[in-house]
C-alpha cells in the first residue's frame, strides 16, 4: 500500500494568501450585486413586468470564488405559471434593459437564452429562470441552480477555504471546470465533495482510491442508475448526477494529481509553471526526435460559444481518426485546440505515407460462388498488382486509393461526421498541414498547446 506524506498545514496557509479574496475585494462584489439586484428590479418596473424576483448564486454568493476571478451569476425569476415564451422574451428583455449599463453585452443560449455582460469589470451572467416549488419540479435546467444556492450556503459556512484550496488544486491539475471544453470538476461538485469528505485534505486522501462508478450521495437518496465515472447525487433533485459532465480522462487525472501530490506536497500542484510557446527551431528538432507524420486541419473557427463549438469538435475528431484508421493508418493520437480566428484538429500518425500497394485477402478457395466472384473483380480491375493463393485463400496485390493520410483527408473530410458549425466553416475552407508547416500557426496559445502536444 502506498505511504502518503501528511499536508504541511503552512503550505495551505501560503496557498490561501493568494487565493483568499482581499476584503476590498469582497466589498465591491457585495456592492457590484447590490447594483445589479437594483437595476433587474428597476428594469422589470420599468418595463411593467410583474412578478420578477432577483436572486444571486454561485460560489461569489456563497462565497467559495478564488481571488481575481469576477464573475457573479444573476438569476432573474419569473413565476411558475409562465409560459416558456414569456420566460425567454420578458427574461431577455430585462435583461437587456439592465445591460445598458454594461460595457459590453452578448446573447448565449443554453436550454433558452441569457445575457452575459462585462459590467465594471465584472463578468456577469444574467439568467431568466422560472421559480419553481422545488428542484423537483423544475420546468428548465438552470431552475435548480437557486435551490443549490439553498443548500450549499449552509452547510459550506466555515469551510469556504477548504472549498477555495480543493478548487485551486484541481486548476493546477487541469481538471477544474465543467465546460464542453474542459470536462471537468464544476465549482458546484466542489463544494459538494467538501460537505461530503469533510475538507480538502479528506477529499485528496479519499481521491487516492477512487474507481470508475464511485458513487456520494449525501443525502442518501436510494440507487438511481448512472453510468458516468463519479457518480454525485444533487442533494436537490435525486435524479441528477452532478459529476455528469466529468470526463473518464479529467477523473483519471484528478486520482493521479492527488496521489502525485501526497507523495511530496508542493506548491507546484496549486500553480504550475507556466509554459511558453514553442520557437520554430523547437517544434523541428521535436519532430526530428519522434519521427512520425504531425497533421493538422486548419479552419476558420465558427462564430458559436465554446460549449457549442467544442462537441462539435470532438466529434470531429472522432470522425478523422476513423476515417485515417479506416484506410489503414496507424493513429497514435489526436487532439483539438481552438483560437479567436482559426481552430486545428491535430493528429499524430506513424506515418503519413503508406506504400501504393495494398494486400487484399478474399476468401477460400474451396467457398466456390464468392471465391470465384472475387477473384473474377480483380482480375478484371485496373492496377492490380498480382494475384496468388495464401494459406487457402486467394489474395490480390491492388492499388491503394490513398497512399497519403493529406490526400485522403482533402478529399474525404467533407463527406465526415461534423457539427453543423463546424461542417459550414469546412465547407467554406480547410487546409491541411503536414509536419514543418505547423511553423505557419503562429499564434502564442497554440505553441503553448503545441509544447504539451509533442
Amino acid at each position: 500500500m502506498e505511504t502518503y506524506t501528511s499536508i504541511p498545514e503552512e503550505l495551505k496557509l501560503t496557498v490561501l494568501e493568494r487565493i483568499q479574496p482581499t476584503e476590498p475585494e469582497r466589498e465591491k462584489l457585495l456592492a457590484i450585486q447590490k447594483e445589479l439586484a437594483s437595476q433587474v428590479k428597476l428594469a422589470a418596473e420599468k418595463l411593467g413586468v410583474p412578478g420578477v424576483l432577483v436572486k444571486m448564486v454561485g460560489s461569489a454568493a456563497r462565497g467559495t470564488w478564488l481571488s481575481g476571478t469576477h464573475d457573479i451569476d444573476v438569476f432573474i425569476s419569473f413565476p411558475e405559471e409562465t409560459s416558456r415564451k414569456e420566460l425567454e422574451t420578458l427574461g431577455m428583455a430585462v435583461a437587456k434593459e439592465v445591460a445598458k449599463h454594461a460595457e459590453h453585452a452578448e446573447d448565449r443560449h443554453a436550454e433558452h437564452p441569457y445575457l452575459n455582460i462585462i459590467y465594471k469589470g465584472f463578468d456577469v451572467d444574467l439568467v431568466p429562470c422560472f421559480r419553481v416549488a422545488s428542484a423537483s419540479h423544475i420546468k428548465s435546467a438552470v431552475d435548480r441552480t437557486p435551490f443549490h444556492n439553498d443548500f450549499v450556503k449552509p452547510r459550506i459556512k466555515g469551510h469556504e477555504d477548504e472549498v477555495l484550496l480543493l478548487k485551486q488544486f484541481m486548476r493546477g491539475g487541469g481538471v477544474y471546470g465543467s465546460e464542453l471544453k474542459t470536462q471537468g470538476f464544476s465549482g458546484y461538485l466542489t463544494e459538494l465533495l467538501v460537505i461530503s469528505y469533510g475538507s480538502f485534505k479528506n477529499t485528496i486522501y479519499a481521491a487516492c482510491s477512487w474507481k470508475p462508478g464511485e458513487k456520494i450521495d449525501i443525502m442518501q437518496h436510494g440507487e438511481i442508475d448512472h453510468e458516468e465515472p463519479l457518480v454525485v447525487i444533487d442533494p436537490t433533485d435525486p435524479r441528477r448526477n452532478v459529476a455528469a459532465a466529468l470526463s473518464l480522462d479529467k477523473f483519471c487525472m484528478f486520482i493521479d494529481h492527488c496521489r502525485e501530490f501526497l507523495k511530496s506536497p508542493e506548491l507546484s500542484f496549486f500553480f504550475p509553471a507556466s509554459l511558453l510557446p514553442l520557437e520554430d527551431s523547437e517544434i523541428l528538432e521535436k519532430l526530428e526526435s519522434r519521427k512520425s507524420t504531425q497533421l493538422a486541419v486548419v479552419f476558420k473557427t465558427p462564430d458559436v460559444v465554446e460549449d457549442v463549438l467544442f462537441p462539435q469538435l470532438y466529434k470531429m475528431e472522432q470522425a478523422v481518426a476513423a476515417l485515417l484508421k479506416e484506410y489503414d493508418f496507424t493513429v497514435i493520437k489526436t487532439g483539438v485546440w481552438s483560437g479567436n480566428t482559426e481552430t486545428a484538429v491535430m493528429m499524430e500518425l506513424i506515418s503519413g505515407t503508406l506504400p501504393n500497394v495494398k494486400k487484399h485477402i478474399g476468401p477460400p478457395v474451396w467457398v466456390k460462388v464468392h471465391a470465384e466472384k472475387f477473384k473474377e473483380k480483380y482480375q478484371a480491375e485496373d492496377g492490380v498488382f498480382g494475384g496468388y493463393i495464401e494459406n487457402g485463400k486467394y489474395v490480390f496485390e491492388i492499388r491503394r486509393k490513398y497512399p497519403t493520410a493529406k490526400g485522403l483527408l482533402e478529399d474525404r473530410l467533407r463527406s465526415c461526421s461534423l457539427g453543423k458549425q463546424v461542417h459550414q466553416s469546412i465547407n467554406e475552407s480547410f487546409e491541411i498541414i503536414e509536419d514543418a508547416g505547423i511553423c505557419r500557426l503562429k499564434d502564442p496559445d497554440f505553441r503553448v498547446f503545441l509544447r504539451k502536444w509533442i
